[in-house]
């Protein structure tokens, strides 16, 4: 480590984070095709061989809404089943350490979560949303926010008797789409609201890309002050405006540990037709094209902690890369990843790409090998000083 290590210049950077990913709920809910149950079930089982601990199934509420999810029994079916439990423990995988998470807006889907737990094969940790916009949170739930608090208690409660972990999501952090200007001191005061009646940890969402760089370090800043466990946090971030992976940055500086993806970075608010045919989904305020938005890549998500030196948990990312390149065919179109399309960073020579001219006229010209400055100039350059008049010369370091 030396004075320009991002550790050192970001103490709370953490050196190990724990990636979740969400592609077979949050991904599929904006596909308009209909994405066979057996593809979700082997990418959700692929994904846990890759090393991956924590996925986000599916979404146990009314499939009128979202009909991508009408299989939802059947796909936690498939994460419970008996030979995919002994192929984890045939690769050194704890069964008991993957977390099957389910999205549960309201009460009925909790319901059903919980029955389904009582079957053996329902979730380990369901999710509740609110957002601190109550004009948002209408539309996605149809309550007010004093009437889903009190439903939320209500449900946690159950979960807490079921063996069922809650997540409360707090969404339209930085904006809402429908009231615009939110402010971030409504969502710290929500995720202390969330675990203050019960719920075990907290989805901080950038629901639709409102949120540049600098306000969420000063969000995830704001929260770790006040609620300092990094466990009890996860990071969602969505890249309707770019802005996905430069937020992942900000919050780790912060000290956030924990962040979601989807493969190929699909994703976004419920699509309003599946399979050409109209659905409900978002409504009005669905986006102008829905095929430019959608999550964090999880392919460059993991390549990128991965050069930054981060320990992924027992992440495999060149399998993630293979999964994602696999995603790209059941999908059926290119997708979001550019670590699919150029690869991983070298690590190595490239010997086929070297030009066997450079050593003979490295040698012609009387140059060594490797020499790379003309032989007479100094060893080190020095910046000449009328360039630096004005400025503290001691911040130029060599």
């Amino acid at each position: 480590m030396n004075e320009y290590d991002i550790f050192e210049d970001h103490p709370r950077m953490p050196k190990k984070v724990t990636l979740a990913d969400i592609t077979m709920r949050d991904g599929l809910q904006h596909e308009e095709a209909w994405i066979p149950t057996e593809a979700k079930i082997y990418y959700l089982q692929e994904l846990a061989f890759a090393g991956v601990k924590r996925l986000e199934v599916t979404n146990l509420g009314n499939p009128r809404v979202m009909p991508q999810f009408r299989d939802a029994e059947e796909v936690l079916k498939g994460v419970w089943d008996d030979i995919f439990i002994k192929r984890l423990a045939k690769r050194g995988i704890i069964p008991e350490h993957i977390e099957r998470t389910a999205v549960t807006i309201r009460e009925p889907a909790v319901d059903r979560a919980i029955a389904l737990k009582e079957k053996g094969y329902g979730p380990d940790r369901v999710l509740m949303m609110v957002s601190t916009d109550e004009e948002h949170h209408f539309a996605n739930s149809a309550t007010t926010l004093p009437e889903y608090w009190k439903e939320a208690e209500r449900c946690i409660r159950k979960c807490k008797d079921a063996g069922i972990k809650m997540c409360g999501t707090v969404s339209t952090i930085w904006g809402s789409p429908i009231s615009g200007p939110t402010r971030l001191e409504d969502a710290v005061e929500f995720s202390k609201r969330w675990l203050s009646i019960g719920a075990d940890d907290i989805e901080h969402a950038d629901h639709d890309g409102s949120a540049p760089p600098d306000q969420v370090y000063r969000y995830f800043s704001m929260i770790l002050d006040q609620i300092p466990n990094p466990d009890l946090h996860v990071a969602h971030f969505h890249v309707t405006r770019g802005w996905g992976l430069a937020n992942v940055l900000a919050a780790l500086q912060t000290g956030i540990e924990i962040f979601e993806g989807t493969l190929g970075g699909i994703g976004g608010q419920p699509t309003n037709f599946l399979n050409r045919t109209p659905v409900p989904g978002t409504g009005a305020y669905y986006y102008k094209d829905p095929n430019v938005v959608g999550l964090v890549t999880f392919e460059d998500l993991c390549v990128m902690l991965d050069e930054m030196g981060i320990d992924l948990g027992g992440i495999s990312v060149d399998r993630v890369l293979e999964i994602g390149t696999l995603m790209e065919k059941t999908i059926g179109r290119r997708l979001r990843s550019e670590s699919i399309l150029n690869g991983r960073i070298p690590k190595e020579p490239r010997e086929e790409f070297k030009r066997a001219k450079l050593p003979r006229i490295k040698e012609k010209q009387g140059e060594k090998p490797g020499q790379i400055m003309p032989g007479e100039w100094p060893e080190k350059a020095e910046v000449p000083r009328n360039l630096l008049a004005g400025r503290d010369a001691n911040s130029f370091k060599p």
